[in-house]
C-alpha cells in the first residue's frame, strides 16, 4: 500500500513514489544531517516563537484592558469593536497557549524529513520542526497556566455534587427553544468537534463515587463514572497537572470522515478513482461486530441520526470532489485523486464553519466581519483575486497567511474540548415531516434515532425528509434547566446508562479546567462579584445557585457559568466562553499549513480552490438533494430555519 505521509520509517514509501503519481514535496526549512534541532523549536516545538509584544501592541491591549473595564468589545461603535476583538485575540494568543511539554515522559522532537503535499492518514508530518505536532496519540494542551489547571483531589471534586448540579441546574424543566438556529446546527457542531479530539475510552478501574440525595432516583447509589484514561505516558516531573492524549489527529483534517489512521481510511475507499464507499446513496454499515448499527466512517462513537446525514453529505461531496477534479486530470491515479479531494472537502468544511454556522449561533454584526475577516479577511473578494495578499491577516485572511504557532505548538487543549459542552442544542423529541408538503409523519424522541438505533432511524424515514426535518425544528438554547431528559439517562452501546449532565461537570473539574471566575480572569475578563450579576439577577436562580454553592462564588463551575451568564445580543452562547473560541477558531487555521503556507493551486489545484470559494452548505444540500430546493429557496445561511412546505 501506498503511504503520502513523507516520513522514512514507512514501509512503502519509495514503491509509492515509483508507481504513484505524486506532485513535488513541499519545501522545508533545511536542518542540516547530524544538527540538533533549534533550541527553540526543540524547546516550544514550533518553528516561529514569539517574541515579546511591540510597543503599539502594548499600548493597544493597555488601552482596550481599561476601556473594557468599563464597556465589553460588543457594546462598542462596530470599527472599534472589531478592533477590541483583534487585540484580545493577540493577549490570547501570547497568553494562553500553554505546552504541556515538561509533563514528564515525552518522546524526543524530530523533523520532518520531507513535507508531503497531501494531508498524511495520522496527522504527522505537518511541521517542518516537529513531525508529531498534532498527530493521533500525542497530548491535548492547555489554555490556562498549568498551575491553574492541577484538579482538585476527589472530596472537592465533589462539591457541591455533580449530580445535584445536574437535577437542580442543568435538568430541562421544559424545552426552550434556540430560535435563530435549526437543528442541522447542532449536529454540525458535533459532527466537527469530533474531528478535533476524543479522550478516548474511559478508565475501568477505579470509578468516582458520585453521592446521591435521598430524594434521588437514578438506579445505583452511589452512582459511579469511570475516569478518563490517562495518558499512556508515565509522568515524571513531580507538581505537573496531569495530561490525556487525543485519540484523533488535533488537526482541522476532516477525520472524523476519513480516520486518523491509514488502516481505517483504507477500509472506507473504494481504491478507484479517489471515492469513498456508499451504497446506494448511504455509507455502508460498519462491519465491526456490534457496530453494524452504525456508519463506517472515519469517527462514529456517541453517533446519532444528525452525524449520519452529515457524514453521509460529506462523503458525497468528497466523490463529487473526485469527480471534478479526475474531469480536469484524466491521468492521476486512486490515490492522488483522493488526497487532492480530502484538501478540498476539509478546506470546505472549515470555510462553512468559520463563515455560515459561527456568525449562525453567534448573530452579532461583529462577528459577522470578524468571521469573515478571519477566513478571507477585510477586503473584497476581488482586491486578493486581482492582486493577490495584501497587508497581513485582517485585511486578507488567515487563509494563505504565513503558519504560525505563536506561543506555544499547535495542538487541540482541554478548555477548547470543554467549550463544546454544547448539550442543551438537542432535544429530547423531533417531529418528522414529509419534505415535499411540510406534513407531519412522526414524533419521535432522541432515544429512537441514537446508538443501537441510528441507522434505523435513517433508513425507517428517508435522508430527504429528516435533513427537511432538521432544517425546520430548532434545537435547544444554551442556558440553564435545558439539558435534554435523554442524555440525562443516557444507553450507550456498551450497555451503560449514564447522566451526561453529571458527566459534564465532573469531566471539567476532573480534568482541571478552572471554574467559572477563575476562567474568567484567565482569559482577562474581570470576576463576577456577585451570584446577581452572574445570572443578571434571575429571580429563580439566583437564590438557587446561591444555595447550591454554599454562597461561594469562586465554586461556581464554568458550565454553569457559562449557561447562566447574560450574553451579548444575538450570541448563543456566553463572551466568556466566546473567548476560547477568539482564540482557538483562528488557530485551527494558522497553525495548519493545508490552511496557510500550502493553501495553494499547486496543492489544491485550481479548480480545487475555486470550489472551495464558490460553494456553501446550501449549495452542498442542493447538489445533493435537489429536492430540497423549495425549502431553501431564499435561505442565505443553511444552518438558520429553512421555509417551511405548506
Amino acid at each position: 500500500m501506498t503511504d503520502t505521509t513523507g516520513t522514512t520509517d514507512t514501509p512503502g514509501t519509495a514503491e509509492a513514489a515509483r508507481t504513484t503519481d505524486i506532485p513535488p514535496t513541499v519545501p522545508r526549512p533545511a536542518v542540516p544531517e547530524g544538527e540538533a534541532l533549534p533550541e527553540a523549536a526543540r524547546r516550544t516545538r514550533t518553528a516561529r516563537p514569539e517574541g515579546p509584544p511591540g510597543l503599539l501592541e502594548r499600548l493597544e491591549s493597555a488601552a482596550f484592558a481599561r476601556l473594557n473595564r468599563s464597556r465589553e468589545w460588543y457594546e462598542l461603535p462596530g470599527p472599534i469593536g472589531l478592533l477590541n476583538l483583534a487585540v484580545i485575540r493577540e493577549d490570547l494568543r501570547r497568553e494562553n497557549l500553554h505546552d504541556t511539554f515538561g509533563a514528564g515522559g515525552e518522546r524526543d522532537r524530530r523533523p520532518t524529513p520531507q513535507l508531503a503535499p497531501y494531508r498524511s492518514y495520522d496527522g504527522s508530518g505537518y511541521d517542518p520542526y516537529d513531525v508529531d505536532m498534532g498527530r493521533v496519540g500525542t497530548r491535548l494542551d492547555r489554555n490556562s497556566p498549568l498551575p491553574l489547571a492541577y484538579p482538585e483531589d476527589d472530596e472537592a471534586l465533589m462539591a457541591p455534587s455533580p449530580r445535584e448540579v445536574s437535577r437542580q441546574l442543568l435538568a430541562r424543566r421544559g424545552f426552550t427553544p434556540a430560535p435563530t438556529l435549526n437543528l442541522l446546527a447542532a449536529a454540525w457542531i458535533q459532527f466537527q468537534n469530533h474531528g478535533w479530539a476524543n479522550h478516548g475510552d474511559n478508565e475501568d478501574a477505579e470509578p468516582f463515587t458520585v453521592p446521591l440525595a435521598a430524594d434521588d432516583d437514578w438506579p445505583q447509589c452511589p452512582m459511579r463514572v469511570n475516569r478518563t484514561r490517562p495518558d499512556p505516558v508515565a509522568h515524571t516531573t513531580p507538581g505537573s497537572p496531569p495530561t490525556y492524549e487525543n485519540t484523533v489527529s488535533h488537526w482541522w483534517d476532516g477525520s472524523q470522515i476519513y480516520g486518523s489512521d491509514e488502516a481505517r481510511c483504507r477500509s472506507l475507499r473504494t481504491g478507484e478513482r479517489g471515492h469513498l464507499i456508499l451504497e446506494d446513496g448511504r455509507l455502508p454499515a460498519d462491519p465491526r461486530p456490534g457496530k453494524e448499527c452504525l456508519d463506517a466512517t472515519g469517527m462514529n462513537s456517541d453517533y446519532w441520526a444528525g452525524l449520519s446525514l452529515l457524514h453521509t453529505l460529506f462523503a458525497k461531496e468528497h466523490n463529487a470532489i473526485c469527480d471534478l477534479i479526475r474531469s480536469h486530470h484524466p491521468t492521476w491515479d486512486d490515490e492522488r485523486l483522493f488526497h487532492t479531494a480530502r484538501l478540498v472537502n476539509t478546506a470546505l468544511m472549515a470555510k462553512i464553519h468559520t463563515v455560515e454556522w459561527t456568525p449562525g449561533i453567534l448573530d452579532h454584526p461583529v462577528v459577522h466581519q470578524a468571521m469573515r475577516a478571519n477566513w478571507s479577511g477585510l477586503l473584497p473578494r476581488w482586491v486578493t483575486r486581482t492582486f493577490g495578499r495584501i497587508g497581513g491577516e485582517a485585511l486578507s485572511g488567515s487563509r494563505g497567511s504565513r503558519t504560525e504557532h505563536h506561543a506555544a505548538p499547535f495542538s487541540m487543549t482541554e478548555e477548547f474540548v470543554s467549550a463544546y459542552r454544547l448539550h442543551p442544542l438537542i432535544p429530547d423529541e423531533i417531529t418528522v415531516l414529509d419534505h415535499r408538503h411540510g406534513a407531519p409523519r412522526e414524533a419521535i424522541g432522541f432515544d429512537d434515532m441514537q446508538g443501537a438505533t441510528t441507522r434505523k432511524a435513517v433508513e425507517a424515514y428517508g435522508t430527504s425528509d429528516l435533513l427537511y426535518t432538521f432544517g425546520i425544528a430548532n434545537p435547544g438554547a444554551l442556558v440553564l434547566h435545558n439539558h435534554p431528559d435523554a442524555l440525562r439517562n443516557l444507553a450507550r452501546l456498551s450497555g451503560e446508562h449514564i447522566d451526561l449532565g453529571t458527566v459534564d461537570i465532573l469531566r471539567d473539574r476532573e480534568r482541571g479546567i478552572p471554574r467559572y471566575n477563575a476562567y474568567r480572569q484567565m482569559l482577562r475578563k474581570r470576576p463576577v462579584t456577585s451570584f446577581e450579576e452572574l445570572t443578571g439577577g434571575h429571580p429563580g436562580d439566583t437564590p438557587l445557585l446561591r444555595e447550591l454553592y454554599d454562597g461561594r462564588l469562586d465554586r461556581v463551575d464554568t458550565l454553569v457559568g457559562n449557561l447562566a451568564e447574560p450574553r451579548p445580543a444575538g450570541f448563543g452562547f456566553s463572551d466568556t466562553l466566546f473567548r476560547i473560541f477568539v482564540l482557538m477558531a483562528s488557530r485551527r487555521i494558522k497553525s495548519d499549513r493545508f490552511f496557510t503556507n500550502d493553501y495553494r493551486p499547486e496543492i489544491y489545484t485550481a479548480e480545487g480552490m475555486r470550489w472551495i470559494d464558490r460553494n456553501s452548505m446550501v449549495t452542498v444540500l442542493l447538489r445533493h438533494h435537489p429536492e430540497l430546493a423549495p425549502a431553501l429557496a431564499g435561505v442565505t445561511n443553511a444552518f438558520a430555519p429553512w421555509k417551511e412546505r405548506s
